[in-house]
């Protein structure tokens, strides 16, 4: 069954006109006719089964036939600081972080960035397009909350603000080695830092540590700025979340 991001209020019985997007994805790119199903999502944790009932160029009508709050959420509260990357690598990270239970995601800028967001409407075409990203990942993994994503900052006025129990840096351990996590440790919430190619440089992962953030060094390879993330998020998961 289709499922599509749309957020209106939910409520068995009622009558709904679909959103643009969701209507031309539905009807024009699915090929939906009166009569067939499909799962919404509100964004807030709410999903509903519904009939479309009639469909236009611009806009679909549904009747609402049931409405749910299953818990899909991870019980570890996830807070991803992401330095960003050109092309897809962001993309990617960012999907495979939603579908990982990531509770929220904070795009940074750092001595080696590589994209440059200049200009106020470049910037929003962006952000608007990893939106779209987030939100796909979502309908497509089963995912009814949509993790919000925060507009880029500089890493250092990330690290002076950010909260969590546990706080992590993807980076070489400074001394005494790797570190050992314990799902004996388990923790109500993690910040989790991942520079971009190239690294953070010495005095970032200084001022991290300095912010109160772990070095931690997942084996002795070198990932991608776009396969960290999805490596330390399953770790994470699966001591202290739901896997």
């Amino acid at each position: 069954m289709p499922r599509l991001y749309v957020p209106l209020p939910l409520v068995a019985g009622d009558h709904l006109d679909l959103p643009e997007d969701a209507t031309h994805h539905w009807t024009r790119v699915l090929r939906a006719r009166p009569g067939d199903s499909a799962e919404l999502f509100d964004g807030e944790g709410r999903q509903a089964t519904v009939t479309l009932q009639e469909a236009g160029k611009r806009s679909a009508r549904v009747l609402v036939q049931s409405v749910s709050a299953p818990t899909t959420e991870s019980p570890l509260h996830t807070h991803l600081g992401l330095v960003m990357s050109k092309g897809d690598r962001l993309d990617y990270a960012l999907q495979k972080a939603v579908e990982l239970g990531v509770s929220e995601i904070t795009l940074l800028d750092s001595e080696r960035c590589e994209l440059k967001l200049r200009g106020e409407d470049r910037a929003d075409k962006k952000l608007a397009h990893w939106q779209r990203v987030i939100t796909g990942a979502c309908e497509q993994c089963g995912r009814n909350t949509l993790p919000p994503l925060h507009p880029p900052v500089a890493l250092a006025d990330w690290l002076a603000r950010v909260g969590a129990t546990q706080k992590w840096v993807l980076a070489p351990a400074v001394s005494g080695g790797p570190p050992v996590l314990a799902a004996a440790d388990r923790p109500a919430s993690v910040a989790l830092l991942i520079g971009p190619e190239g690294g953070l440089s010495e005095a970032e992962i200084g001022t991290a540590v300095g912010a109160g953030f772990r070095p931690w060094q997942m084996g002795p390879r070198v990932l991608r700025t776009e396969t960290a993330p999805v490596a330390a998020l399953a770790v994470l998961q699966q001591l202290y979340g739901d896997f």
